[in-house]
């Protein structure tokens, strides 16, 4: 039934994309629609039938074959350069020699832009990483510095100076590998949890997790940086594995904020730019496209990956672990974790274009909510880490939230990134206009009563938010509950007036929540 019913959406939309590119050609001559539409139809008629039966019996329109951006590219241009020469053959036999060639070529070629750009859009939305991450923070016009964060991490935890006590082999084996100045650092961060079951290393392979001779851990030290590990996941599962449920990971990496500003200082101005441009595409565009990932880790082996603080925390706690405390230290930021729970299976493709957000619709059912992404890879798996270390801001955002990327933040305050919630709109689980469909942790932080109102009613695109503007989660509540009240008395005009409302808030007010 699947499988008939995407062959059933594709051969529409392909007749279409088909009849829409011969009339763009067609409405470029002088004569237009009058002197070649009549003249030309035949040419139509048997290019259509040839491109579709050649798609189908190629494979563009078959799911099973249409799996990731190669196959489409591959599948949508073998089946149109066919079909493209089988009509042309067919024109040739029977001296068919009139048609324009701007049309015959240009029809062939649009319809081929817009099938790719087609197919493209369709395997963005199937590989839409799901994810629980919220998209509640505002455009900060002055980012806080990740020192600057982390320092105030650090002032939470009220780490004081004070003398350690620390076991000499393993203080001398950090001291090696790390020197003198480092290793006194790293001794005042965890001395105080250090045990003979504790393990140091300098490693990147699973396979020196795997073979540490003690079956399990209560300490893991790793010097290496993790930037150096070509598969940063199964690495941390390994290290999971070898944990005692409350044991300890103690790591290091070099975050891309850390990296731009090495680069920048290492070359002279103007030059040093280019260069980290050029570093840019290679280290941080290659390895996220499939086209280009191969040639990355031909080129680079894996190593030396540019990676975000965001990143690596919320890869780190997917492996099933909390964050305890960070340090810079030295050129360096060093990260100690407890690990409380198994690693989390990774769902979709974490560097599309799309995420799936997993938030809470009608009757407390999971509903897939679609955008565009604006926060770094697996930023997902820290958000109760942000909540607890920066709780909410005025209009019940979070404060001083670091996962979201510059392009992002863009992207929010332009509205790009909910365009493609229009999907969940043509799929019947969301409505214009609605409350704002919550993830589980941010749905947490409601008061019960209005968390059983709020599960009987579509989430919607348009919150009552942007209507009343509340600027705390107490406000953000009454704000929805009044919406809730009205719409039970006239839902029709209690939406449109929201609808209306919301849109002068945002025009004229400037509204803004994500």
């Amino acid at each position: 039934m699947e499988v008939r019913k995407f062959r059933g959406i594709t051969l529409t939309a392909d007749i279409v994309i088909l009849a829409v590119s011969f009339l763009a050609m067609v409405m470029t001559k002088p004569s237009s629609i009058k002197g070649y539409l009549p003249s030309h139809s035949i040419f139509f008629a048997a290019l259509a039938v040839v491109w579709i039966v050649v798609s189908l019996l190629n494979g563009k329109m078959h799911r099973g074959k249409i799996v990731n951006y190669s196959s489409v590219f591959y599948r949508v241009i073998s089946s149109n350069i066919i079909a493209l020469s089988i009509t042309a053959l067919l024109m040739y036999a029977f001296r068919e020699y009139f048609y324009s060639r701007t049309i015959v070529l240009g029809t062939a070629a649009s319809a081929t832009l817009l099938e790719l750009i087609t197919g493209v859009l369709y395997i963005s939305y199937k590989r839409a990483s799901v994810t629980d991450s919220d998209d509640y923070q505002k455009f900060l016009t002055r980012k806080k510095s990740e020192r600057e964060l982390v320092k105030e991490v650090n002032g939470k935890k009220v780490r004081k100076e004070k003398t350690f006590s620390i076991n000499p082999g393993i203080l001398g084996a950090i001291e090696k590998e790390s020197g003198k100045e480092i290793a006194e650092a790293i001794g005042r961060m965890i001395s105080h949890k250090l045990s003979e079951l504790t393990a140091v290393l300098s490693t990147t392979t699973v396979f020196n997790i795997n073979s540490l001779p003690e079956p399990e851990y209560e300490y893991i030290i790793n010097l290496r940086k993790i930037n150096d590990i070509q598969n940063i996941d199964e690495f941390l599962e390994a290290v999971n594995a070898k944990l005692l449920k409350g044991g300890y990971l103690f790591c290091c990496v070099e975050t891309k904020d850390q990296r731009k500003k090495r680069l920048l200082r290492k070359y002279p101005p103007v030059l040093n730019y280019i260069y980290y441009a050029l570093d840019f595409i290679v280290k941080r565009i290659m390895p996220k496209l499939k086209l280009t990932a191969g040639l990355y880790y031909i080129l680079t082996r894996g190593s030396n990956t540019v990676i975000s603080r965001a990143e690596v925390l919320g890869r780190i706690s997917r492996a099933g672990f909390r964050i305890k405390q960070e340090s810079f230290i030295g050129k360096l930021l060093y990260i100690e974790a407890i690990k409380y729970s198994e690693p989390v299976p990774i769902e979709g493709y974490p560097y599309g274009p799309l995420i799936a957000l997993q938030r809470i619709g009608k009757d407390r059912q999971l509903i897939k909510v679609y955008k565009l992404r604006t926060m770094h890879p697996y930023s997902e798996f820290i958000q109760e880490y942000i909540y607890s270390l920066h709780d909410l801001q005025n209009g019940g955002k979070f404060r001083d939230d670091f996962r979201i990327t510059s392009w992002g933040a863009i992207c929010r305050r332009i509205w790009l990134d909910e365009l493609p919630m229009m999907i969940n709109l043509l799929k019947g689980n969301m409505k214009l206009v609605g409350v704002r469909p919550l993830s589980r942790q941010y749905f947490s932080l409601y008061r019960e009563e209005v968390r059983e109102r709020r599960i009987n009613y579509k989430p919607g695109l348009i919150p009552p938010f942007y209507a009343d503007l509340p600027e705390d989660l107490d406000g953000i509540q009454a704000s929805e509950l009044n919406y809730l009240d009205s719409f039970d008395r006239h839902p029709f005009f209690t939406d449109f007036r929201y609808f209306w409302k919301s849109v002068w808030n945002i025009i004229f007010r400037y509204a803004r929540s994500g």
